[in-house]
């Protein structure tokens, strides 16, 4: 029975995908509406269902291959499902937030001329995110992950006759395919290790090679358990947006919005963080590789939520600020609190998706303005995208009460307990990234819906149903699912059977009661009222002050312009990088394919062949007597050597 139901919900957004492609638009708008939304609110049923009995049975975990896909002497690949308390959490979040980005597309894509297309790849993207999660091997993770690559390709570069979009598309697809290089390349060190790709088989022996190394020169070696987890992270820098691997996510803003929210929300960018948590019986055998990612997600927290703090697109603001929220989850698993991290990515899902999708309300409502220099004032005219709006913001930034608050302060606990290598520096970078976090969610707040409303936006009024329901629908666990959530998933071992990490106490310093002692709890600590003092200070530059930030900007030019630059990586990347292997690829094709393959290979061979060619042509004269004398001469030399033979002067 939980192999039949776990593969309805695997394969039912893939048949609605499929149908909406083929015949959606031949059929009509109704029929794409209704088998995408039903194959996706089916497959959420369905992993709601499965929530429910393994909460009921804790212990429960379900692992079943599907079938054979290759036989190779004693290798055996397959396709199967693992389900177990992460995966069921992993489907319920996908499967709700893609429900949410499918009926707000009714409204936001229903003049597109590629609607149905557009249904048709949140189906297949759907999922695709979901063969990732259930994945019981790396064979079938690395299908689901680059199936996530393609479909996040195909929807970033959805409008295909806009040049920044295909410029973003191909972006995303080239700087993931690098992440991707690293994730492959751990996956075969692991099965070189191991002679197998099965989650179970390789966490239950990877004990075994704890202590084996492998000699990359013969002056360094690497512990094996070290080099493949720094392998499997560099996957995760990519598909998760790290930096340096972070470029491609604010470009992929060029897509519609819905696709924004679903891409940056639950899925794609989450699966970086969703296999640092399934990899953790590996990732605790190496506190080398703890510590780096430790580092790499510090870094990310605090650079990219200052360039949030520059930015005029609205979508694009709040782009950077996840992937702030994703060095953040990484963070987390630097520490080995990956129960917080996963408990931040849930609650992150809602909230975060909530912001986009209202972020696309006030775009449809401004005819598709995206600049915040544009907008102000718009609380009167959209009175429920602004209600929406206030609450996942307070949510993002950690207000006490909401959903971000208990997953953003149990991470940071988390961190400020640890004893790990470099630990001290990730909980200043974190602590800092609290207040930026601040700054540049309500500078966003209150330089859209405050201050003097423009002439042209006096007739501004909410979008349609289809629109508003599911902000009203994400604004809901963006307030109260913390409350009875944090308790099992964080302190009391809800992962348990899923991941492996030190006890609660040992981890967090504090001993978990309930939701309320812990938000009493929390109010001791710094981080509730650094984010206060970010909406103060936010309030005080863009509400009473607004003359104050560009004066700001004026002083601080320096810092500015490195702001404003993104810190010069996509200069670095496109006018160093990329010239430079443009540049070899062209001398490469000009030497190896043109001078080498294609002159001396193939068309020297032929016009060498053609010169001999002449040169014998010239003895078929056509004269008898030419044919005559060759005749003579040939006899002639034969007669010689017969001669010379009987005689003994040659052999």
């Amino acid at each position: 029975m939980l192999f039949n139901l776990s593969l309805m919900a695997l394969i039912l957004p893939l048949i609605a995908g499929i149908l909406a492609g083929f015949f959606g638009k031949k059929i009509g708008k109704l029929f794409t509406n209704f088998v995408t939304i039903f194959g996706v609110l089916v497959s959420l049923v369905i992993s709601t269902y499965l929530l429910i009995i393994i909460l009921e049975t804790p212990s429960l975990i379900f692992n079943q291959n599907v079938y054979t896909w290759l036989e190779i002497g004693a290798y055996n690949f397959s396709i199967g499902l693992l389900v177990d308390n992460l995966t069921v959490s992993m489907m319920v979040i996908v499967n709700f937030i893609s429900l949410m980005v499918h009926v707000y597309t009714i409204g936001y894509m229903h003049n597109d001329p590629g609607y149905h297309r557009f249904f048709c790849y949140i189906s297949l993207f759907t999922f695709a995110m979901l063969s990732l999660v259930m994945a019981n091997n790396f064979l079938q993770l690395f299908f689901g992950w680059e199936a996530v690559g393609v479909m996040s390709y195909l929807l970033i570069g959805f409008w295909y006759t806009k040049e920044s979009a295909i410029k973003a598309n191909f972006k995303a697809f080239i700087i993931n395919r690098v992440g991707d290089m690293f994730l492959i390349l751990g996956i075969a060190l692991l099965f070189s290790l191991f002679g197998s790709l099965d989650y179970e088989q390789i966490f239950n022996n990877a004990d075994s090679i704890k202590l084996q190394t492998i000699m990359l020169s013969p002056a360094w070696e690497v512990p094996s358990i070290t080099l493949a987890c720094l392998l499997l992270f560099g996957g995760a820098m990519g598909k998760s947006a790290q930096m340096p691997l972070h470029v491609w996510l604010p470009d992929s803003m060029e897509g519609p919005t819905p696709i924004s929210a679903l891409i940056h929300a639950a899925t794609m960018v989450t699966a970086g963080v969703f296999m640092l948590a399934r990899m953790s019986p590996l990732f605790e055998l190496s506190a080398s590789a703890l510590s780096f990612v430790l580092i790499v997600g510090s870094v990310t927290a605090i650079s990219t939520g200052l360039l949030g703090l520059v930015q005029y697109d609205i979508k694009r603001v709040i782009a950077y600020s996840t992937l702030s929220q994703l060095g953040y989850m990484v963070v987390a698993a630097g520490v080995s609190a990956y129960s917080a991290s996963l408990f931040h990515l849930m609650t992150h899902a809602f909230f975060k998706a909530l912001l986009f999708l209202a972020a696309g309300s006030v775009i449809v409502a401004l005819h598709h303005e995206q600049d915040i220099r544009k907008m102000g004032g718009l609380r009167s005219k959209l009175p429920i995208t602004y209600i929406t709006s206030l609450i996942g913001s307070l949510a993002l930034i950690g207000f006490p009460g909401f959903s971000g608050f208990f997953s953003k302060d149990a991470l940071i606990e988390a961190v400020f307990h640890s004893d790990a290598y470099a630990s001290d520096f990730a909980y200043y970078c974190v602590l800092i990234g609290v207040f930026v976090t601040s700054l540049y969610t309500f500078r966003l707040f209150f330089v859209v819906f405050h201050g003097q409303l423009k002439e042209e936006n006096k007739h501004v009024k909410e979008p349609q149903l289809s629109i508003l329901i599911p902000l009203i629908f994400l604004a809901i666990p963006s307030m109260l699912i913390a409350w009875p959530t944090v308790g099992p998933m964080v302190f009391n071992g809800f992962f348990s059977n899923s991941i492996i990490q030190p006890t609660s106490i040992d981890l967090f310093g504090y001993q978990y009661t309930d939701s309320y002692h812990f938000l009493t709890h929390s109010l001791s600590g710094p981080v509730v009222y650094i984010a206060i003092l970010g909406i103060l200070v936010t309030y005080f530059l863009y509400i009473i002050k607004t003359e104050l930030p560009d004066k700001l900007a004026v002083i601080f030019k320096p810092f500015y312009q490195v702001l404003i630059n993104k810190y010069y990586f996509d200069h670095l990347y496109e006018n160093i990088f990329a010239r430079f292997f443009n540049q070899l690829g062209k001398s490469l094709w000009n030497i190896g394919d043109i001078k080498f393959i294609d002159n001396f290979i193939v068309n020297g061979t032929a016009e060498r062949v053609g010169y001999i060619s002449n040169r014998l042509r010239q003895l078929q004269s056509g004269y008898i007597y030419h044919y005559a004398l060759m005749m003579v001469l040939g006899l002639s030399v034969f007669l010689a050597w017969v001669v010379l033979k009987s005689v003994g002067l040659m052999s």
